[in-house]
Formats: C-alpha cells, sequence, structure tokens
C-alpha cells in the first residue's frame, strides 16, 4: 500500500485475494470462512481486521485485554469492517525468564509473519508490558499495513498505611529498607498484598508507561490512550473507538511507514525524554525506528537531552503516578508544553496533523506537567555516556540519582556475573564503602542473555543499615523503568563479546561525570592491550533452538538489539499466490 493515494475501493482490499475472486482458492476460502459460522455477507468486500491480542493468564498486566478485545470487535462491526482475534506471544515482565527482553523479537517476527501471512486488510496491536509495545510495532512497521495500537494502561495506583505506592518503585524501595531491618515481615506482608491492586501495566513512568507513551506521540493510538488507566471505563471506550478507526484506515489506505517517519522518531525522542522515561527505551525506539527505515542513534537521544526539560513529576524521578498524569490532561496536555520542538504537521490515526490532534488541550495540574519555566530537571532525564570504558556509549539515569554521585571517582568491585555478585554482595571481606563502584558484566544482549533487568544491582546490607541508599553502578545490563539509582547501563560493546568492561580489575579507578558525558577507567591503554590479549571469549550459551537464533543475531544495545537478519533492508514478496 505504499505510495497508493485515494479511498480504497472493496476490490482493492489485500482481503480480496483470498475472497473476491472466481477461482477456486477464494472457494475454498470462502467456504471455509462459512464454516467458522460466518455468511459471505459479513465479510465479503469488507476490511478484515486483525487483532493481536498479548492476553494470557500468566500477564497481570494483560489480564484485561480479553475483554478489550470484545469492545474492538465492537467497533470495527460498527465501521463495518470484519474483526478477527488472533493470540501472539505474551511478554510478561513478572514471571518470563531469564527475561522477556529475549524474547522481544520473537513476538516482532510473529507479528510480522502473521500480518503477511493473513487475508488481513489492517491490525488493532494490542499491548503495553514493557516489551510487547515495540515488539508488536516493529513487526507492523515490517509489513506496513494500516495499524492502531490499543495500550494496556497503568494499574490503579497502590496503598499501605495511607501511603500511594508506585509499582515497581516502592518496590525497590521497601525491599531495602527490610534489608536494611526497618520494616518487617508484617509490614512487607501488607506491602504485597497493596502494591498491584488491579490490571494494567505500571502506573510509575516505568518503561510500560514510557513505550505507550512514545506510541501515542507516534500517531498509532487513539488521543489521550496511553494514561487511561486499564480498569477506567474510558479505556473500553477507547478500545471500541480503535476498532472503528482502524476500519477508516484502510479505506483511507493510511499505512504505518507514512506515520512512523523520522520527524516521529524525533517526537518520541523529545517525548520520552521530557517525561523523564525509562532509559529502556533508547534500545527499543533505536530498534523501532530501524524497521520503519529510519537511523536513530544514541547521539539523536543525547542531544535531544540537551535541548529540552523534564516536565513531567512522576516517580521514579518525581512524585506522582499515572492516573495523576492522566487527569492533569494526559499526553496531549503534556505535548501541548512542548509543541515548539514537535513537528505537528505530520498526520496521526486520528487526525489530519499533530496540531489539529493537540486543539485544546489543557494542562488541569501544573504540579504534574510542569509549565517550561518550572521544570523537574533542566535536561532531559537521560544522559549518554562515552569513554574508554563504553566506546560505543552507556547511559543513565540521572534525575534518578543522588546527586552527589553524578561527578564521582571510586576502586571497581568487579562480579563476573548476576550469581556472583548475589553470591558475594553482603561479605564483609569486600569491605565495600559508598565510594566504591560496583561493576557487573557478563548481563548484556549475549551474556545475560537478553541483556536482563540487572543494572540496579543491590547495595550491600551493611550499608543499608547505615543509611546509604545510593552507589555508583555500571553493567552492560538494563534495568527496569520503575529503578532509581546511579546505575550506568548498556555499556556498549557488552563484556561478554570482549568490550572493556571485560578487562576491569578489582581496585580499578573509575570516573563517572554525568556533566561531561563521561566514563573513563584509569588505566592505561598498554596494560589494556595486555588485559586484552589474555581475554578468552566464553563458550556460546545455546546449542540449538530460538536461544541459538538469538546468540547469533542479536546486535549490540547501541544499535537496539534487534536481530540482524530483521534489521537490514529488503523486499519481502507477498506470501499470496492468486
Amino acid at each position: 500500500m505504499v505510495g497508493v493515494t485515494g479511498r480504497a475501493a472493496p476490490e482493492d482490499l489485500r482481503s480480496h485475494q483470498w475472497y473476491g475472486t472466481d477461482g477456486l482458492r477464494s472457494f475454498s476460502h470462502r467456504a471455509r470462512t462459512r464454516q467458522l459460522g460466518y455468511l459471505p455477507e459479513e465479510h465479503l468486500g469488507k476490511p478484515v481486521i486483525a487483532i493481536l491480542n498479548t492476553w494470557s493468564d500468566i500477564n497481570p498486566c494483560h489480564s484485561h485485554l480479553r475483554e478489550r478485545a470484545q469492545a474492538v470487535k465492537r467497533g470495527v462491526w460498527q465501521a463495518g469492517g470484519f474483526p478477527l482475534e488472533f493470540p501472539v506471544s505474551t511478554l510478561s515482565e513478572t514471571f518470563q525468564k531469564p527475561t522477556p527482553m529475549l524474547y522481544r523479537n520473537m513476538l516482532a517476527m510473529e507479528t510480522e509473519e502473521l500480518l503477511r501471512s493473513y487475508p488481513v486488510d489492517g491490525a488493532v496491536l494490542m499491548g503495553g508490558c514493557d516489551k510487547s509495545t515495540p515488539a508488536l510495532l516493529m513487526g507492523a512497521a515490517s509489513v506496513d499495513l494500516p495499524a492502531v495500537f490499543v495500550p494496556a494502561g497503568p494499574m490503579l495506583p497502590g496503598h499501605w498505611r495511607n501511603e500511594v505506592l508506585g509499582s515497581g518503585t516502592d518496590m525497590w524501595k521497601y525491599w531495602d529498607d527490610k534489608r536494611a531491618g526497618l520494616i518487617g515481615d508484617c509490614e512487607m506482608a501488607e506491602l504485597e498484598s497493596g502494591l498491584a491492586r488491579s490490571p494494567g501495566h505500571c502506573m510509575t513512568m516505568g518503561t510500560a508507561s514510557t513505550l505507550t507513551a512514545a506510541a501515542e506521540v507516534l500517531g498509532v493510538t487513539m488521543p489521550g490512550a496511553s494514561s487511561i488507566p486499564a480498569v477506567d471505563s474510558g479505556h473500553d471506550r477507547m478500545a471500541a473507538a480503535s476498532g472503528r478507526r482502524i476500519v477508516e484506515l484502510v479505506w483511507r489506505r493510511l499505512t504505518l511507514s507514512q506515520l512512523l517517519t523520522a520527524e516521529a522518531y524525533q517526537d518520541a525522542v523529545s517525548t520520552v525524554l521530557a517525561l523523564g522515561g525509562s532509559t529502556n527505551a533508547v534500545i527499543h525506539l533505536i530498534a523501532m525506528a530501524g524497521r520503519s527505515g529510519v537511523t536513530l542513534t544514541l547521539d539523536d537521544f543525547d542531544r535531544t537531552a540537551r535541548e529540552v526539560p523534564v516536565l513531567a513529576d512522576l516517580r521514579p524521578g518525581g512524585r506522582y503516578l499515572m492516573e495523576d498524569f492522566h487527569f492533569a490532561g494526559g499526553l496531549p496536555a503534556f505535548l501541548s508544553r512542548l509543541a515548539d520542538v514537535l513537528h505537528l504537521d505530520r498526520p496521526t490515526v486520528a487526525h489530519d496533523s499533530l496540531r489539529e490532534q493537540l486543539a485544546g488541550a489543557r494542562v488541569h495540574n501544573p504540579e504534574v506537567i510542569r509549565d517550561r519555566d518550572k521544570p523537574l530537571a533542566e535536561e532531559g532525564g537521560v544522559a549518554v555516556l562515552r569513554g574508554n570504558l563504553c566506546p560505543d556509549g552507556a547511559v543513565i539515569k540521572h534525575i534518578a540519582a543522588e546527586p552527589h554521585l553524578l561527578r564521582h571517582t571510586g576502586p571497581a568491585v568487579v562480579f563476573d556475573d548476576y550469581r556472583d555478585m548475589q553470591r558475594r554482595i553482603n561479605d564483609p571481606a569486600l569491605a565495600l564503602t559508598p565510594d566504591h563502584v560496583l561493576v557487573l558484566r557478563n548481563s548484556g544482549p549475549k551474556g545475560g542473555p537478553g541483556m536482563p533487568e540487572y543494572g540496579m544491582l543491590p547495595l550491600p546490607d551493611y550499608l543499608l543499615k547505615q543509611g546509604v541508599r545510593d552507589m555508583v553502578r555500571l553493567s552492560d545490563a538494563r534495568m527496569s523503568g520503575t529503578s532509581y539509582g546511579a546505575c550506568v547501563l548498556h555499556i556498549a560493546p557488552e563484556s561478554y563479546v570482549g568490550g572493556p568492561l571485560a578487562l576491569v580489575h578489582d581496585d580499578d579507578l573509575i570516573t563517572l561525570d554525568v556533566a561531561a558525558r563521561r566514563l573513563h577507567l584509569h588505566v592505561d591503554e598498554a596494560e589494556l592491550a595486555r588485559r586484552r590479549a589474555g581475554w578468552t571469549a566464553p563458550p556460546a550459551r545455546y546449542g540449538r533452538g530460538y536461544g541459538a537464533l538469538y546468540e547469533e543475531q542479536i546486535t549490540q544495545a547501541d544499535t537496539g538489539c534487534d536481530f540482524a537478519f530483521l534489521s537490514r533492508p529488503g523486499e519481502v514478496p507477498d506470501p499470496y499466490a492468486g
């Protein structure tokens, strides 16, 4: 459909190749559709809409999407389309091990091939838990059909003893309090019951909220969709509206390539940074842009971070939660504060231009969505670091770190992997002080495997009991978007493939200087060369299966952790043979 203009006729529909001709195959397809219980007049000449649903019994973020799919179907029927629901992989951030990041590209592959191989004219993509949003959009972008994204929505705020809790962020906080001896098992049992009270993804500005906000500013959701609480009746109405809208997009031939432009991705970067969003968005947006034929780099994030302030006072970097953000005006109101840096004349699924979509948007609570002259931080919430320890870059969410650590030099304590860290972190023989720099390696895309969220390394119990709540921590891992601390992440190239992180020894001095965007290992080049000569590559982790494909094809963090064979350009023929 790329480059096609004018309103489509029924015979222009992609599904017409399956259903509308006089050949044997169309006869067979119509007969089998009758077998499903549908009459020809219910689907012939109508847009066939695939509803890709990531619901499952083990994904609490998406446990309501079975009902929301019915609302989407209602909207599709109302608009004269023919909805078909497809179950696709569920990526449960809570339960899937070693990490759902290992399987993001698998869902992207499934999305792409499903949309390409079935009689589908358009798609409604239903997700929201961290990796599901980029996976669905990466796959759909590779097919380039009309598509609308339906975000799962944030869960209700948590509550405990008259305190409002943020899922994820307060989990880390109170777990440290327990390790410090400040609270006990009774309090933890109460917290366990009050932290996550409803379906929906984390209600802080973690990875899920960051990526669904990115989807909205990219123009692939209905206006305001990304912040509607999962259990709000407005969420049901939004799902039905998305179903109605996708039918119109098919008739208009508005495909994802017309929406996911370089300008749209620039706006997504500005929005994520101004929200104080998750560091994970850096990896995912680079991968998504690559699938859209757009080059996005770490330098784009760093340049933009110096140009936009943080205007959302949301946890973990601020005070409020997503429900507060929604009733403060949601993303349309937030974007109205950034209008001068956005590309307002590009289209969205709901309007001819982003400018039109934002018309009339108002901020109802300037404490939650700040004025430009009262930012939460003067610069965007993520900084990109360079230096001899990260020649291909690293990132830090500096607004969630203790300020005194943003310029720090200290001796390294090195852990070879996460199990090594768990085994030794509380060993008094390490004699850790707040000045030490904790270093975790072999936790990147290949070394993790899958680049798990290990980057918020735990502090030793004995330092927590002394009141220490932050230290400089370095890794080639990621961390949860709900986490906080002076955690340098995504160090590239990773240690598992011989990056400089593999060469760090205990007691080497390391300097972090966020203002200078610098991460430096104080070891001369001759010594590093000697260490490099003695380094041995670890054996492959997987002998077969998806893991072996992953290990062979995965790219590094700075290029989005996509599969090399999926991220490269090239044509894929339409599979329908007549």
